[in-house]
Order: C-alpha cells, then structure tokens, then sequence
C-alpha cells in the first residue's frame, strides 16, 4: 500500500509545508479510501497587484486523493498508516472510528465531521477548502453514512511545518524521519465501537522532575 510514496510525491511537487495528513476509509472492506493532505500556506487572493492595495491572503487547499487497494481488514490500514507515521516522524498517531451518522437524532456534527473526512465541505461556500481528486467521493460518502467510518491522523515532521520545533524525541534520525521497522503493532478494530486510539511512536529522552506543588 503506497501511502507513503504518495505522501512524499504531492509533497515534493507542491515544495509547501504539510500540517498534517488524513486517510478516511468507510467500514466496509475494499471500499475506496479518501487521503487529505493539509498544507500549511497561504497564498495571495488574486495574482493582480494593484498599487496601494493589499489582498488578503487565503488558506492553500488541501490535496484529497482518492485510493483504491484491495483491503479487507481496517488492521492493514493501520499498519500502513504507521509505517508512514513513522517514517515521516510523526510523534503520534489517532486512529478514531465513528458510527453511521445516518439514523434518527444523530447529531448535526456528525454529519458535518463525516463529510470532512471524505474532503466534502458543506460550509465552504466559495469551494477554496480542497482540491479533490476522487471520482468515486460520493460512494464514500454514502458508505460512511450508514456503515460508518474509519479516520487516520498525523502530523508530519519531514516535508512538514513540525520540523521547525525542537522536539524531545530520541526516535528521531538527523532528517526528522525513522527507518523502517515500526515497532508499534495495530490494536484490534471493532467497527460497531465508537472510539479513539493513541498510538504512540516518539519517545523523550528528558528527564522531567515537576514541582511538589504539582505531584500532589
């Protein structure tokens, strides 16, 4: 599963920080998956320049793409999703499952984080939000809705804004990134549990002594 190819390839084409990567799968086997690239930039509202005025500057649109891989169980997106974690420098990884939104007196936001996962923005009037490369998004989408949804979240140190911080994580190599293995194993999926997990994959190497004040 080349998540992480692709991960690296748009990267290098657009040369803009990433704050942060999404893959959404509906909890049906062999469903198409929807990967978000979030860019930290911006650029100028309009490429006119006009003396004496200054355009506001607007949010880089996020790149979806749409993935299509044989898989049959939600553990085989995790672990490609970890190794791309761990490779890019992440320092964690959040696996959440959510439940079909479409039932009676399900919560509006719900709905609305549904269709943010699959790069569907119904509060984005003027259509700036993401740029979509998808051709089966509605499938997704009505797939989520009523077998619910699996959703995948990092944010990348290499090729992203987090490489700027001076981050405690002994894992790290001089890049920002790690080799391959990933130590860290898939926890079991459940589809019909609505949860969130933490996978952890940096470590501090500090030694942190808090006040007594704050140990009480």
């Amino acid at each position: 599963m080349e998540i992480f190819e692709t991960i690296t390839a748009q990267a290098a084409a657009m040369r803009l920080p990433l704050y942060a990567v999404t893959l959404s799968a509906p909890s049906r086997p062999r469903a198409p998956l929807m990967l978000i690239l979030h860019w930290h930039a911006f650029l100028r509202e309009t490429p006119l320049k006009t003396p004496g005025l200054r355009p506001p500057p607007r949010p880089v649109a996020a790149s979806a793409l749409q993935i299509d891989v044989p898989w049959q169980q939600v553990e085989t997106l995790d672990r490609a999703m970890l190794d791309a974690a761990w490779q890019l420098g992440a320092w964690e990884l959040e696996r959440s499952t959510h439940r079909p939104w479409w039932r009676l007196n399900a919560p509006a936001r719900e709905t609305l984080d549904c269709h943010r996962a699959f790069a569907d923005y119904p509060d984005d009037q003027a259509g700036q939000a993401s740029m979509v490369q998808a051709p089966d998004q509605a499938q997704m989408l009505a797939q989520a809705a009523t077998r619910g949804y699996v959703r995948w979240l990092f944010r990348p140190r290499v090729a992203g804004v987090w490489q700027a911080l001076d981050e405690d994580d002994v894992t790290l190599q001089a890049q920002g990134g790690r080799a391959l293995p990933c130590p860290v194993s898939p926890w079991p999926f459940d589809r019909h549990r609505a949860e969130r997990r933490l996978y952890r994959l940096g470590r501090g190497g500090r030694l942190v002594i808090f006040p007594k004040e704050i140990r009480k």
